[in-house]
C-alpha cells in the first residue's frame, strides 16, 4: 500500500525494515490503478511538453524524438 502511494524503494525498505533493495521489491505488486495512474501521469507530462514546443514556435519539433531534435539542431549549425 505504501508503494501505492508513491513511496520510494529506500523509504519502503526503511517502512518495513528490509536490509535489501531485492527484499523489498519481491514484496511489491504491480496494480491496474497504480498503472493507470503512472500513464495518466506520464500523459500529462508529454501533453505539456508538446504545448511547451508549440508555444515556442516549434510546432514541428513537438512530434520529433530528442534524437531528431538534436540532429537538426546539429545540420543547422
Amino acid at each position: 500500500m505504501a508503494a501505492g502511494q508513491g513511496a520510494s524503494l529506500r523509504e519502503l525498505m526503511e517502512r518495513m525494515g528490509y536490509s535489501s533493495a531485492r527484499a523489498a521489491l519481491i514484496y511489491q505488486h504491480a496494480t491496474q490503478e497504480r498503472d493507470d495512474a503512472i500513464a495518466a501521469g506520464m500523459g500529462k507530462l508529454l501533453r505539456q511538453a508538446r504545448r511547451k514546443a508549440q508555444a515556442a514556435g516549434g510546432a514541428g519539433t513537438a512530434h520529433q524524438s530528442g534524437t531528431q531534435r538534436a540532429r537538426a539542431r546539429k545540420r543547422a549549425s
